[in-house]
């Protein structure tokens, strides 16, 4: 046997062959020379030991001994693949002035938040709870944040403006007039970007396309100069810049460079009209291979979308903003779930594990796909199932009429690709306590977030006398 560890690779619907360790070198030696510096496309690999058992591994760490301490359902999440990503956006733009805004609504765990503003990152919010969470975590990010959200409150706003933040990405002409007001009444200016909608299809999920004429999000594209006009004369508002978001998860990209040609048009058409704008806001919204396509490489798929964009802005001399979250924290994260039962219904095999939809919410909203694996292997063949969680609801599921590996109750499965939009959409359905979360560094693991207990969720209820 040549080396000392062995690789499986998952692919959609089936359980492919692994390669002992002289495959794999060759492997990585492609993969380093194809990426730059440490780039991995993801942090979550198997190793064997002597014995040929195959352990679950995040980084250098086993993923076993980090159920035992932290329990179950548990949250795991890779910090050096985080770093990696974001330095990617960032030494790819290093010759462009530009912000990296991370999109804090795909995982605001106050520790990732701190961990990104301490390499240089910015923060892009939706609501005013966000921006207390990039306070808590950065306070000294917060000239550094753009608020996005076609719903802000008076009350988010005048937090947003006493905070100093970067730009306001407003989404109607209703919203900047609030904001005219706001500014004036709390004698602070008030930096705004238009959030224009450039009627662009992106091929993604309907719910989290946002780019057409149909959806609620923005302004059509072909108002914004008269609204930029307007606004001139407002003592308290600066035109700082003009801002997209087409959608998330976009494998394509086409769609940001289409519709960062129509916004470079519009920025050309305001310089005419004597409105220099000094920032160009792209958005977020790439996307990663949930499916585990073979051959992805994140750094490809980061130069082809930076590539659009920056073709799209030739000859524009402004700051470009960009909001990644997905890309820069999904494959960076796992649920680690322990397998309570085995069933079978008929012809059904169920295996019931001690998370549910109130944990990862994505397969039952979107019908999205999560790769699941055990975290020790055991020999035999693969298996049909359904993989379930305890809630008391026919769509509480992780995956149906999947291949799997053969588990038993006991053992740890982890459900993959989970870094962005796990733990930021749990909930207490059920009366569930939500999982810990724990970062993996080098070989050091930290909890970053302790597992809710029954009294934190009864801590807000007033009981009748």
């Amino acid at each position: 046997m040549v080396g000392g560890a062995f690789v499986f690779c998952y692919r959609r619907r089936s359980v492919a062959t692994y390669w002992i360790g002289a495959v794999e070198i060759v492997a990585q030696k492609v993969v380093r020379k194809q990426l730059p510096g440490k780039l991995q496309p993801r942090p979550f690999h198997y190793k064997f030991s002597a014995s040929r058992s195959a352990a679950l591994y995040c980084g250098q760490r086993s993923m076993a001994p980090l159920a035992a301490e932290y329990g179950t359902p548990l949250y795991v999440y890779s910090a050096d693949h985080i770093l990696d990503r974001l330095q990617l956006f960032q030494s790819s733009l290093a010759e462009r002035d530009h912000l990296i805004c991370y999109a804090v609504k795909a995982n605001s765990a106050l520790a990732l938040l701190q961990m990104l503003a301490r390499r240089g990152a910015g923060f892009d919010i939706v609501s005013g709870g966000e921006l207390e969470r990039v306070r808590a975590a950065a306070p000294d990010a917060l000239n550094r944040v753009v608020f996005s959200g076609a719903g802000k409150t008076a009350d988010e706003i005048d937090l947003a403006l006493e905070a100093g933040i970067f730009s306001f990405h407003v989404e109607s002409e209703a919203e900047l007039e609030v904001l005219a007001g706001r500014a004036a009444r709390l004698r602070r200016k008030a930096r705004f970007s238009l959030r224009v909608n450039p009627d662009i299809f992106a091929e993604t999920h309907p719910y989290i396309s946002t780019g057409m004429s149909e959806h609620k999000f923005g302004i059509p594209i072909a108002q914004a100069r008269r609204i930029y006009r307007a606004a001139r004369s407002h003592r308290w508002l600066t035109a700082h810049g003009v801002s997209v978001h087409i959608g998330s998860q976009i494998s394509s990209a086409e769609p940001f460079g289409a519709a960062m040609t129509r916004v470079a048009g519009l920025v050309r058409e305001l310089r005419k009209d004597g409105i220099s704008l000094p920032c160009v806001d792209a958005g977020g919204g790439l996307g990663i291979d949930y499916e585990r396509a073979s051959g992805f490489d994140p750094a490809a798929v980061a130069e082809a979308y930076l590539r659009s964009i920056e073709q799209a802005l030739e000859g524009l001399n402004v700051r470009l903003v960009l909001e990644p979250g997905r890309f820069l924290v999904a494959q960076a994260g796992a649920l680690l779930t322990r397998v309570l039962y085995v069933k079978k219904n008929g012809r059904k095999t169920f295996v019931i594990t001690d998370a549910g939809m109130n944990d990862l919410i994505r397969p039952a909203l979107y019908q999205a796909w999560h790769e699941i694996v055990p975290v020790q292997r055991r020999s035999g063949r693969a298996v049909t199932v359904d993989v379930v969680g305890p809630v008391c609801e026919s769509g509480d599921f992780f995956a149906r009429d999947r291949s799997m590996p053969p588990v038993r109750p006991g053992d740890l499965v982890a459900i993959l690709d989970a870094g962005a939009y796990g733990m930021a959409q749990s909930s207490n359905y059920n009366s569930r306590p939500r999982p810990a979360e724990i970062f993996v560094q080098d070989r050091k693991a930290r909890l970053i977030r302790r597992r809710e207990e029954m009294a934190d969720l009864l801590a807000p209820e007033i009981e009748l006398m």
